[in-house]
């Protein structure tokens, strides 16, 4: 394998250490992600697709850079930004599940008002997929979509759903078609947050702050034009959505700048007098994580490679949500550990709160332990590797159990 750059790329990666040189101290402070873009981030994002390092595929039609995919160029922006420390550009729920979804099954009208905004930050998404009733079991939904003059009206309530405090728009899973079966019976719409009927309640988590929230619709009205494919089409591109989710979960970058986040603090705290580094225990931890993380970092690239090529990741593909989220955690895990008493004074008011370390990885550990739950819990996710990836038999359900029943 020889894993030598050509001049096509040795040259890219010139231009990306002249543009760091030129323009990182314009960058907003890497992270932030669980809250609007501030103006910085925004001139940031905008900066980073006018050069290609955001939304580098993108086509020129819809407001992005319009390169070919090369996985190669994509792999080399990346370990610039990750090696540099500076911020690599917005990655959210509109930017990575809603714009591929839109390139892929979106009408033409469709891409031309959404795409360009949502990459450069100006419109935020939020999922509208979980429910009281159907989180597992994302295609037992129940929120109603009636057809009434050229509007569906939309009735019912969804749960968990991130980012709708601040949000501008919503993709939502919901039901058009109560007489079919249930994973034919869903459509997908696209609305305004801003639409008459929508309420959203603040859910606060154990990091003392609402990062998710409840929504409830009381005959909502979104016109027809804003449904996605079809009625009834709902769980085919719900699913296109969810794969893409899957690879913002198992984004190998966001585990690599973390990495480094770690291996600096431990190098530069003491205990005693002595560098937390230099205690064994810490020390064989984190290089058991670096070398997960680099593997993470390969398999990230083996995803692209199939990507570019068309083929589809199968197993490789399903694994993703599962090991990433499960390899965030025992990162802040160490982190939270090894901070040990100078880990407890922990901040709950604010969204952000600049150079406080400890809140700072507290927050993440407890963001990580839900993410672990969210997107489709771990357990689920297990079956999933297991039936579809693997060709396992499928899980027993129980039936006819009732409380007294022999």
């Amino acid at each position: 394998m020889d894993l030598r750059l050509s001049e096509k790329h040795s040259a890219l990666q010139a231009d990306l250490q002249a543009f760091i040189t030129r323009y990182a101290a314009e960058a907003p402070k890497a992270g932030g992600g669980r809250k609007r873009p501030d103006a910085r981030t925004l001139d940031w994002q905008k900066r980073l697709v006018e050069h290609g390092y955001a939304a580098r595929t993108v086509p020129r039609a819809y407001g992005g850079f319009g390169a070919e995919l090369d996985v190669v160029e994509l792999a080399v922006i990346a370990d610039a930004f990750v090696q540099a420390g500076v911020h690599p550009g917005l990655s959210n729920q509109g930017i990575s599940m809603l714009v591929p979804t839109l390139l892929e099954v979106g009408t033409e009208a469709q891409r031309q008002e959404w795409i360009g905004p949502t990459i450069r930050g100006d419109v935020i998404w939020c999922q509208g997929y979980s429910e009281p009733g159907a989180g597992s079991d994302l295609a037992a939904a129940q929120t109603r979509a009636e057809l009434k003059d050229g509007h569906f009206i939309v009735n019912g309530q969804k749960i968990w759903t991130s980012s709708a405090h601040y949000a501008d728009m919503m993709f939502l899973l919901c039901r058009t078609e109560p007489d079919r079966p249930k994973h034919q019976g869903l459509s997908y719409l696209i609305l305004s947050m801003k639409t008459p009927g929508i309420e959203v309640r603040p859910l606060r988590t154990m990091t003392g702050r609402a990062e998710f929230n409840e929504t409830f619709f009381t005959d909502v009205k979104v016109p027809a034009e804003n449904i996605v494919m079809g009625r009834g089409q709902g769980w085919h591109v719900a699913n296109i959505t969810l794969k893409h989710e899957r690879l913002m979960l198992g984004d190998s970058n966001r585990l690599t700048q973390r990495l480094h986040k770690l291996t600096e603090m431990l190098q530069r705290l003491e205990v005693g007098g002595e560098k937390l580094i230099a205690i064994p225990s810490l020390r064989d931890r984190l290089l058991q994580l670096q070398g997960e993380v680099f593997a993470w970092r390969a398999h990230g690239l083996r995803l692209l490679t199939d990507q570019s090529r068309g083929v589809d990741s199968g197993l490789r593909r399903l694994i993703t949500k599962y090991g990433a989220t499960m390899l965030c955690f025992r990162l802040s895990s160490l982190a939270v550990d090894a901070l040990g008493t100078a880990g407890l004074p922990y901040e709950v008011e604010s969204e952000t709160v600049e150079g406080d370390e400890a809140t700072t990885w507290h927050v993440d550990h407890f963001y990580d332990i839900g993410l672990i739950i969210g997107g489709g819990s771990s357990n689920i996710q297990k079956n999933i590797i297991g039936e579809r990836g693997l060709d396992l038999p499928r899980e027993p359900k129980m039936i006819g159990v009732a409380a007294g029943r022999n």
